[in-house]
């Protein structure tokens, strides 16, 4: 199934290839959720999956949303996402979606919030070079300078960079690769890191630059120096057209030579 699931964050790890090679991986678990409602393009005009993830107790649901737990019969859930996909044949409300509708060596996009970082100057939100800390201006080093100017237009324009909240921003990863699926225990494991901070919130859909879920994306192992020397001899043998051409060049010098004798 093409669709996405909700998962969190656990943390980070290292993994060893089978060249050896350390690489730095995420722990994600994702799932299980359960299909809350359908969206069709008949009835609500657009084509979507509401899921829901993670644990909450009844008591401290609000009626009417306890209500919409009860009625398709499942446990209340404490996230709820809709996933906008055309592939909502064979799903069914109240059914189950687990981490194994994905495989291994898969691409994912993964959505989540980054870490917040509170209220920050310019240097550090918006990169800004400071200014100059000698000539006795030592106290400029982090300030913004010049923020309008004073006939015109007599304001600070919109949308000038400066201090403020930073992070807690709605980020998405494309084309992450998935080095292993662990169904017994829920867990998928990434390449690289993962945006947000741990057990936090994540999306998981399958990558939309890369969904046809016939094609394999299999890692390439480097060949020695010597197999590829080896390989190259083979190209350069005389049967071809090259290598026919290559060995009259090395004729003419020897006849020439022989003429003149």
């Amino acid at each position: 199934m093409a669709i996405g699931l909700l998962g969190k964050k656990i943390g980070m790890t290292e993994i060893f290839d089978k060249l050896g090679r350390c690489v730095p991986a995420t722990v994600l678990e994702v799932g299980p959720c359960h299909v809350r409602a359908i969206k069709t393009k008949e009835k609500d005009g657009y084509s979507a999956v509401q899921i829901g993830f993670g644990e909450k107790t009844r008591g401290s649901l609000r009626k009417p949303v306890e209500g919409q737990f009860k009625k398709v019969n499942i446990e209340p859930r404490r996230f709820l996402r809709e996933i906008r996909t055309e592939q909502i044949e064979g799903l069914t409300v109240g059914q189950e979606l687990k981490v194994d509708l994905f495989r291994a060596r898969d691409f994912v996009d993964i959505s989540g919030q980054t870490v917040g970082r509170g209220f920050q100057g310019v240097v550090k939100r918006h990169r800004f070079k400071g200014g100059p800390r000698s000539h006795g201006a030592s106290m400029n080093g982090r300030k913004p300078g010049s923020i309008g100017s004073n006939t015109y237009p007599g304001h600070t324009l919109r949308g000038l960079r400066m201090a403020g909240h930073m992070g807690t921003n709605l980020v998405t990863q494309q084309n992450i690769r998935i080095l292993d699926i662990i169904p017994e225990e829920n867990l998928m494991v990434v390449k690289g890191s993962v945006v947000g901070h741990e057990n936090g919130l994540l999306v998981i859909r399958n990558a939309r630059k890369r969904t046809d879920p016939n094609r394999k994306w299999e890692i390439l192992e480097a060949l020695p120096e010597e197999e590829v020397k080896h390989v190259a001899a083979k190209v350069e043998k005389k049967d071809t057209p090259a290598g026919k051409a290559k060995a009259a060049t090395e004729k003419k010098p020897a006849q020439e030579k022989k003429a003149k004798k």
